[in-house]
């Protein structure tokens, strides 16, 4: 029966809190460090975005202490119960560095459990979460990661992946096509260092998903992923990486990210590529299109929505190989 504790640590005066789950026994075991998508993303991978609380992160934590893992998900400084208690010392220090500093620092009260071997760590990043995970795999950390999952990588600048998401969206409402054209603009004007500013026309809630890239509280780190795509980072990585993107995935897909992704490692040792068909963006089954799905509304962490089979399955012979479990687990 797994066992599940909660920690906490400090990082720049800021209690920080994560999950740790356990296989039965006395170990060590090897473990796998789970980090969440973006925004208000939690450790569980909920967002009050996207409400339930049947989120895949823990879905996987309890897949992985069944299959003889351990690992640690995480809340984020601007994530979880503790955000609006945060957020006033935060703002204005968010970026690519503050969440790799994040990282680090939950790795560090990972390996400090006494069941985890520090030897065999195994980093998981889901859409944003995957560019934190590639930043560490590239650096000089102390507890370096012996493989990575990148689940859903972005393989596109995550502008692009903006403009690709609202499209979608708006494809099927009224004057969809003349407020895209009036969000482009917005987008072409922030890739060139200016403001958003976009059209007073367009709909509230459009403008303030605009406006939130200038807001100063997500400086710099908006600008910065705005540019941002696996395809710069992944190249540069020397461990054994795991990528996969699901095949009913409305974020990331698996031809415009994927074969950036795939061209950029060309030639690479070690990189394998997976594009389970059923699976979304948070790795759940997904039976529906893409149109049902849109129509519906995204469901994420519904009570009913379970892991998709082949996905996990991939995952934990892949994370058995790389750690020397040598285990194969059943679809």
């Amino acid at each position: 029966m797994p066992v599940s504790t909660e920690v906490s640590w400090q990082l720049d005066g800021i209690e920080m809190y994560g999950t740790v789950v356990r296989p039965d026994g006395p170990g060590p075991f090897p473990g796998v460090v789970l980090v969440a998508g973006s925004g208000p993303t939690d450790r569980d991978w909920c967002s009050p975005l996207l409400p339930g609380e049947n989120g895949a992160g823990k879905l996987f934590a309890e897949a992985f202490a069944d299959a003889g893992f351990a690992s640690m998900r995480y809340d984020k400084r601007a994530s979880g119960p503790h955000v609006m208690e945060n957020l006033p010392t935060l703002a204005g220090t968010f970026s690519m560095a503050s969440h790799l500093a994040e990282l680090v620092a939950a790795v560090q009260a990972f390996v400090a459990q006494d069941f985890v071997d520090a030897s065999r760590l195994v980093g998981m990043g889901n859409s944003e979460g995957t560019l934190h995970v590639l930043h560490y795999a590239t650096a000089d950390e102390p507890h370096p990661f012996a493989g990575i999952v990148l689940a859903a990588p972005p393989g596109r600048p995550v502008g692009e992946l903006l403009l690709m998401q609202l499209r979608l969206q708006l494809s099927q409402a009224p004057g969809g096509d003349e407020m895209m054209a009036l969000i482009e603009q917005a987008c072409a004007r922030y890739k060139d260092g200016q403001p958003m500013d976009p059209d007073p026309s367009l709909p509230e809630q459009l403008r303030m998903v605009l406006l939130s890239f200038d807001t100063p509280a997500n400086l710099p780190l908006a600008r910065e992923l705005f540019a941002e795509s696996a395809c710069d980072t992944l190249p540069r990585v020397t461990v054994p990486t795991l990528v996969l993107i699901g095949g009913k995935d409305l974020q990331v897909d698996a031809q415009a990210d994927g074969t950036p992704l795939q061209a950029a490692t060309s030639g690479m040792d070690g990189i394998t590529f997976e594009f389970p068909p059923e699976a979304n963006h948070v790795f759940k089954h997904e039976t529906r299109s893409a149109a049902e799905v849109v129509a519906a509304g995204t469901a994420y962490n519904d009570a009913d929505t379970q892991l998709d089979a082949e996905s996990l399955k991939v995952i934990l012979d892949w994370i058995s190989t790389v750690t020397g479990a040598g285990t194969s687990f059943p679809l």
